[in-house]
């Protein structure tokens, strides 16, 4: 069956004049009806749908510009293309503000009306066209690519292409490349969570390296605050690359953005990785050195785990041997009052040589998805997860903040402590009642799993962990595994199936992205 033609509404007072113009488009395929005044136009338009509207801006009776007006009222998502005798800057910049989609300068030729019509109508089809060519060569790149021996620089462009192919087919939810593109991620993690097993603790004790949370705040934040620069550090828990992405154009207009990457320590939860980014030190470096802000509480309460997060700062300051006065000031964000607060507050915060603001709702609407079938509902999967994120931020006091420290000159280093994925495979664990609670991660005595789903580490202090006796172990899900136990096994493989969790090995989890922000 051949496609339906494309219908042109052509509107010009001199219609007889373009006839040559009209049969050329009619020879590419398109369905042309003409017309010489507006007030027929926008009759028409009542009784009939079109494709696009050429619209001459100077016509006998009412005008191009009233007429506009009223079409967009009765069509409000029909595009219209002015075409104007004037060249007169105002008569575009009004053009332009009544939301058309293009404007021409008469005289025009067949071949520009023709290439602005394509542009318009069949960008979404071209743009489907190449995109399907070029992920199908970029799928064929990486699959080769997954043979060959990679280094950490490898896993992080690896990452980078991943996630942008995620958003660009956001757009293309109809192609059908959606499956194919989670398949390859998860053999991506298959492999990724071999390459971290297996270098994973070299990087503890070597170099080089790659940077780790440990190195976010003396590598990216540390350097602009010896300029003299006030800076700020933002921590936006659970932010993932893909997430980052589609925040990134909203900054563009307030900010020069540049953009490198760090790995997460592991385990890449809240207790663990945001402390390693204010202390400095791996987290059995904190209960060694300074065991009093190690808490000797509940290991997985991240409140509690993460309430020493200024102190850290301020002896990670102490162990460099700097100086700053006044000292650091800090806000950890849970909750729309709080934002609002800091909002009202962000002078104190901007006047300072250093801040840092820690941002919880990432996460937060993470959790809340596992818990809540309405939120589920709502963000189904990545994708939604991404657009929500977008939404919240685009409507958040945050934005609102981050513009207010651009307009007053402020350096910003933005990141995330760690990533998330969605938890879609369980695996059986045994441990005992002390065993810990997390489901991409856990430590305890003798927890046993298959190795082929988890990274199990028998010895904590080689891996600069908390030791928690003898024969206390840690164990770490790779891909997108979580943990059950054989008691009520089905119930709760159900209950968790399909979470966004974190806590594991995944690309999505480890590798973060660290975001400056210059104002322009």
């Amino acid at each position: 069956m051949t496609d339906e033609k494309q219908k042109i509404l052509w509107v010009d007072d001199e219609i007889d004049l373009l006839r040559p113009h009209v049969i050329f488009l009619e020879s590419k395929g398109y369905a042309i009806t003409t017309l010489t005044n507006a007030e027929d136009a926008i009759e028409l338009i009542k009784k009939e749908d079109f494709d696009i509207l050429l619209l001459d801006e100077m016509l006998h009776g009412m005008d191009g510009l009233s007429a506009l007006a009223e079409i967009k009222e009765i069509q409000p998502g029909l595009p219209i293309i002015m075409v104007t005798k004037s060249e007169e800057e105002s008569l575009m910049e009004e053009a332009i503000g009544s939301k058309i989609d293009d404007y021409l300068t008469k005289p025009v030729n067949p071949s520009q009306i023709l290439l602005v019509c394509k542009k318009i109508l069949d960008k979404r089809k071209i743009s489907r066209q190449i995109l399907s060519r070029d992920y199908t060569s970029e799928f064929n790149k990486l699959s080769m690519r997954l043979m060959e021996p990679l280094n950490w620089l490898d896993w992080i462009d690896i990452h980078i292409t991943l996630s942008q192919w995620d958003v660009e087919l956001d757009e293309h939810p109809d192609l059908g490349l959606k499956q194919i593109l989670y398949d390859q991620k998860r053999s991506c993690n298959s492999e990724f969570g071999k390459y971290i097993e297996k270098n994973y603790r070299h990087w503890l004790n070597s170099q080089p390296r790659p940077s780790l949370s440990i190195d976010v705040f003396p590598r990216y934040v540390l350097p602009h605050v010896a300029n003299g620069k006030n800076t700020i550090l933002i921590i936006l828990d659970a932010l993932r690359l893909d997430q980052w992405m589609v925040l990134e154009p909203l900054l563009r207009s307030y900010f020069k953005i540049s953009r490198e990457y760090y790995f997460s320590i592991l385990p890449t939860a809240t207790p663990y990785s945001r402390n390693a980014i204010f202390s400095g030190l791996f987290p059995g470096e904190i209960e060694e050195k300074i065991p009093e802000l190690w808490d000797s509480g509940k290991e997985e309460d991240d409140i509690s785990r993460t309430r020493f997060e200024l102190e850290l700062l301020e002896e990670q300051l102490k162990r460099l041997k700097i100086q700053i006065k006044p000292g650091p000031k800090y806000a950890k964000i849970l909750d729309s009052q709080e934002a609002a607060e800091l909002s009202r507050k962000i002078n104190e915060y901007a006047n300072s040589p250093l801040s840092a603001i820690v941002l919880n709702f990432v996460d937060i609407l993470a959790h809340s998805r596992s818990s809540s079938n309405v939120i589920k509902e709502m963000i189904p999967n990545e994708a939604a997860f991404r657009s929500a994120t977008r939404a919240w931020f685009e409507h958040s006091h945050i934005f609102k903040v981050l513009r207010k420290l651009a307009a007053n000159g402020n350096t910003i280093v933005l990141t995330s402590d760690h990533g998330s994925i969605r938890g879609l495979h369980g695996t059986k664990v045994i441990g005992d009642r002390e065993t810990s609670t997390s489901l991409r991660y856990k430590f305890g005595k003798n927890i046993k799993v298959n190795p082929k789903d988890a990274m199990i580490i028998n010895h904590p202090k080689e891996y600069k962990l908390p030791s928690r006796g003898v024969n206390s172990n840690y164990i770490i899900a790779k891909e997108d595994y979580y943990f059950v136990y054989p008691t009520n096994y089905h119930y709760f493989l159900n209950y968790y199936a399909d979470s966004f969790q974190h806590g594991g090995i995944s690309l999505e989890e480890m590798v973060l992205p660290v975001i400056t922000l210059e104002p322009k």
